[in-house]
């Protein structure tokens, strides 16, 4: 069985977010190979019924990092199309 990363996703995220990237930095952004591959692993038991509670909250706080990151790399995409128009 896999064990937790060190670190969370959302510390991750922070982490990148504070660095201040531009917006064509924010739209390239991609979790550390580490990061994707624990979040694959969560889903894979998710989807065999196997999840303890903390692997499901785990599992849980990739979904809300994916879907913020989501949004923002839209947000970034509208504010550079704005800006070249």
């Amino acid at each position: 069985m896999q064990s937790a990363p060190v670190r969370s996703v959302f510390g991750e995220i922070t982490d990148f977010l504070a660095t201040n990237p531009t917006p064509q930095e924010i739209i390239a952004y991609r979790l550390p190979d580490d990061l994707q591959e624990r979040a694959h692993y969560l889903l894979e038991l998710n989807g065999e019924g196997e999840l303890t509670p903390e692997e499901r909250d785990e599992m849980f706080d990739f979904v809300r990092v994916d879907q913020m990151m989501s949004l923002l790399k839209a947000k970034m995409r509208l504010k550079i199309k704005k800006a070249s128009e």
